[in-house]
């Protein structure tokens, strides 16, 4: 068998510098995620970043690794500017994530009342089967976005998948004012969730007297 030829040290000195370079390279290459970027941009309300990606080809509606939609995410961080761009690359206004959460749905639940007023204008739903964006707006105790909701047609006694409505979540978080705001636009105060739970089961349980009072004036019963 033919010996080898020894390498010189020139090229020794190549082989070690194109070895040197692959490492260098391999980890770079792993970064560069362009939907993690964009993702990043989104969360970040990076607004010219993320037109900028749409405009080389991204999916206005491409999800996280946690199956979150662009704008979902958006709306959740109250990120306006970047809600604009993504809705003006036709983002799915009512797009879901994993939970069945909407972006309105979770912009509500933020109090996010500038982004829910992008959505609702192009046109989010605001009766969804399920959990709906009143639910989670009074959860949130958010006054403003359950007035606003109730004004958009809102169904105010609609019930999640276990039977819960806005009027329970609100005592069963202690969100009085938003409770207050319910009954008084005529909430049912003895609907019973599944479970049988009730919003004045909730508020003795939570020992708020004041809701408690409240409930029965308006009829409660235990």
């Amino acid at each position: 068998m033919r010996p080898s030829t020894p390498m010189s040290p020139r090229h020794r000195a190549f082989a070690r510098l194109f070895v040197s370079l692959l490492l260098v390279a391999a980890p770079h290459a792993r970064a560069q995620d362009p939907l993690n970027d964009f993702m990043i941009a989104v969360a970040n309300d990076r607004a010219p970043q993320v037109r900028a990606q749409l405009q080389r080809g991204m999916d206005p509606n491409s999800v996280d690794a946690a199956g979150d939609p662009a704008l979902l995410i958006a709306a959740r961080a109250g990120n306006a500017a970047t809600v604009d761009v993504l809705l003006d690359a036709r983002a799915n206004v009512d797009a879901r994530n994993r939970f069945g959460d909407t972006p309105l749905m979770v912009a509500v639940l933020q109090g996010r009342v500038d982004v829910a007023k992008k959505l609702r204008a192009r046109g989010a739903a605001v009766n969804t089967p399920g959990w709906t964006p009143l639910i989670y707006a009074a959860t949130g105790g958010h006054e403003e976005l359950v007035r606003w909701l109730l004004a958009e047609g809102a169904a105010i006694d609609a019930a999640s998948p276990n039977g819960t409505t806005a009027l329970m979540m609100a005592a069963r978080e202690g969100r009085y004012g938003a409770a207050v705001l319910l009954i008084e636009r005529g909430a049912d105060v003895n609907r019973r969730s599944d479970a049988g739970a009730t919003a004045l089961g909730f508020a003795q349980a939570t020992g708020d007297k004041a809701l408690e009072e409240r409930l029965r004036k308006a009829g409660a019963r235990d």
